[in-house]
């Protein structure tokens, strides 16, 4: 592992979004950390990552959350948003002093292709409020399709990158970047509202045309 690089916990790793992220970080040499409620979980998910990465010194490992968030410099919040409340108040002492990429949408099932805004706007809005000044809440991957981040395809998709401070958000995107995506500065936390609300968006568009992995590219530059 080279150094300077950070040591990820991919919070809600045993998903397919979690469990992507880990899989493509594991790839590029990233020590990562899945964690999971049940440790059993976790394991078994860091275990299929290193058989798919066989052939390299996969450095990934199962933990449960809270041990998990302890071993990490940066933490990778991906769960549904029923429970994105309950994990931060579980996962807030472990938290502070780090920086939080929130990957999780204010989804309203059943009309999930509604955009629908919570009472802070958004989940990193609720996130950043309830964690305190200590911990820098940032945006990413909430526009990019679950399924594909298992893939080795290159995937033609940008990822945009909202949250607290300049610096945070450059540091996430090279973790975006680490990954195979194009990272954008897509600016402060308040922008996260518009950043989470595009998956609603995306989620009418795959339906509409018949599609499964739409995504969002930026052009002009």
């Amino acid at each position: 592992m080279e150094e300077n690089r950070p040591t990820l916990a991919v919070i809600g790793g045993t998903g397919k979004q979690g469990r992507g992220l880990a899989y493509r970080w594991a790839r590029a040499g990233y020590r990562v950390y899945v964690g999971s409620r049940e440790a059993a979980r976790a394991r078994e998910t860091a275990s299929a990552i290193r058989a798919r990465l066989a052939d390299r010194a996969a450095d990934v490992h199962g933990l449960d959350n809270l041990s998990a968030a302890r071993q990490a410099d940066v933490v990778v919040l991906s769960v549904p948003y029923a429970a994105h409340r309950a994990t931060l108040e579980a996962l807030r002492p472990a938290l502070q002093g780090k920086i939080l990429v929130d990957v999780t949408v204010p989804l309203r099932p059943p009309r999930v292709s509604r955009v629908w805004l919570p009472p802070h706007g958004s989940a990193a809005l609720e996130a950043q409020d309830l964690l305190g000044p200590d911990v820098a809440v940032v945006d990413a991957f909430q526009n990019i399709a679950a399924d594909v981040l298992w893939q080795d395809d290159p995937i033609e998709a940008d990822v945009l990158v909202a949250g607290r401070g300049k610096a945070n958000r450059h540091r996430v995107m090279a973790l975006v970047e680490a990954v195979g995506f194009r990272a954008w500065d897509a600016g402060p936390l308040e922008n996260t509202v518009a950043v989470e609300a595009l998956t609603s968006v995306l989620i009418y568009m795959n339906k509409a045309y018949h599609a499964t992995h739409l995504g969002v590219r930026v052009v002009g530059r």
